[in-house]
């Protein structure tokens, strides 16, 4: 007899015990966030530490905790708080990202899918927002910082992080699917001349050549591809 609608079931089930979870953890984390907002006077959270609204975020979830009966263990509370002061110190989901050195691109292609560019090579990662709305806010978090708006009638935005990295945004109804955003990551690490002839990305006499275009105030062109290097190229030849 066959054990295959068997295996089937049992991964359906899986399947939705697990998607519940989700959907638990993230009604849990939206009415910590929003409790949070209504009990705290945001002005102030500004000038106190995360250690100090860790303990907040804490009380205010036990709090909850205690009034729902809801169980869930210790790691997934660190999670939590960690997350929630994530969204109010930080860009919330993308917090992670943003502190990985590896990470070159992060791509936010709807609020559904993640990627990344790690070392050359696109990943889909994990991460999710909770909604459009989620990931709307985020990015009106982002360009707001810098002075900017988007909205209906200025639906795509460029902007910079406060480390420089480049970030484009784009909303409906530009973006048929719903919002996406990209943000381009510079390397910590600046790249000399030297490292350039050692990688071999130059020859020797073409760094000779370009440093004689460049000492002669000559125009040049450099192009190129997502990712393939001309602001660190320019930077060399500055």
């Amino acid at each position: 007899m066959s054990r295959a609608p068997t295996v089937r079931r049992t991964a359906l089930a899986a399947s939705v015990q697990f998607s519940q979870n989700q959907e638990r953890y993230a009604s849990l984390k939206t009415r910590v966030h929003q409790k949070l907002l209504s009990v705290l006077n945001m002005d102030a959270v500004k000038a106190e530490s995360r250690q100090e609204l860790r303990r907040e975020v804490q009380s205010v979830l036990e709090k909850i905790l205690r009034e729902d009966h809801l169980p869930i263990s210790m790691t997934e509370r660190n999670r939590l708080a960690e997350e929630i002061l994530d969204e109010v110190f930080g860009l919330g989901p993308l917090e992670p990202l943003l502190k990985d050195p590896t990470i070159s691109d992060i791509l936010v292609n709807t609020h559904k899918h993640v990627y990344i560019e790690r070392h050359g090579k696109l990943i889909e990662t994990s991460i999710r927002f909770q909604n459009d709305r989620h990931l709307l806010h985020i990015i009106e978090k982002i360009v707001s910082s810098v002075g900017r708006r988007i909205d209906e009638s200025v639906p795509l935005v460029d902007a910079r992080l406060a480390d420089g990295s480049r970030v484009n945004a784009i909303i409906p109804p530009l973006a048929v699917d719903g919002p996406s955003l990209s943000i381009r990551r510079f390397g910590r690490k600046v790249l000399t001349n030297e490292e350039l002839l050692k990688n071999q990305t130059l020859t020797p006499s073409i760094m000779k050549f370009l440093a004689a275009c460049v000492e002669a105030r000559l125009n040049m062109v450099i192009s190129g591809g997502t990712g393939s290097g001309k602001t660190t190229f320019l930077n060399c030849l500055s």
